[in-house]
């Protein structure tokens, strides 16, 4: 038994009314890591009635698991619109909640999910941005050529929108947490297909000071030291 069909069975056997209680007697904080297969778990088997009971709560975990219910159902206009929402979440595992739940969306939908990401990338919010390069650049979901195009696509999209923040405003957190993001997943959009996409990655403007940040620290990653030592 995987650890989230463990989960999954567990809650199964509660009063949905009980979930938000067993959220929080095994969500793992505090701590270093917040217990993510619950929350995929929940995100999965979640109504309406049991993301509203979490979504909008001041607690980080119970807050994060419905935001990855949210993203789980992003082909309904108005979860898709709470999950915009929730991906520019000040606390960053709500955040992430959003990015994990269109990544389980995208196992069974993929097509939904490029269509979004490629919306999103385009967001005037970085973190709506980061969201979008987050969840594509995932790779079981980059095993077809349309799915890599996109993951490609959406870091080329960013990092654009990082070359043209204001100089002045760089230090803006957002933008700082957007390219963290790119810095590791350029890699994984190349590793995925890398005749298309290292010339895509070389031409990338190393002039500029953070997208130079985001090339060095891409090309640290092993996944893409590896293609480059094979010559691509």
């Amino acid at each position: 038994m995987t650890p989230r069909t463990h989960w999954t069975a567990e809650l199964h056997a509660l009063p949905r009314t009980s979930w938000p209680r067993y959220l929080d007697e095994h969500s793992g904080l505090p701590g270093p890591r917040a217990n993510t297969e619950l929350a995929l778990a929940f995100g999965a088997l979640a109504d309406q009635g049991d993301i509203d009971r979490v979504v909008d709560s001041a607690d980080e975990y119970r807050a994060m698991c419905g935001a990855v219910a949210l993203g789980t159902r992003a082909t309904d206009t108005a979860a898709r619109a709470r999950a915009h929402t929730a991906a520019s979440d000040p606390r960053w595992r709500v955040r992430e909640g959003v990015v994990l739940g269109l990544q389980l969306l995208a196992d069974s939908d993929i097509g939904t999910v490029q269509k979004l990401v490629t919306r999103w990338a385009r967001d005037r919010d970085p973190l709506v941005v980061r969201a979008a390069v987050a969840a594509i650049c995932e790779p079981r979901l980059l095993g077809t050529e349309p799915a890599a195009a996109c993951a490609i696509d959406t870091c080329t999209v960013a990092t654009a929108v990082v070359a043209r923040w204001p100089a002045d405003a760089r230090r803006d957190q957002a933008l700082r947490t957007l390219r963290q993001t790119l810095g590791y997943c350029w890699s994984v959009a190349v590793a995925a297909a890398p005749e298309s996409g290292l010339p895509v990655f070389s031409s990338l403007d190393d002039t500029d000071p953070d997208v130079s940040w985001v090339i060095q620290q891409n090309l640290k990653k092993k996944r893409l030291t590896q293609i480059l030592a094979a010559g691509g």
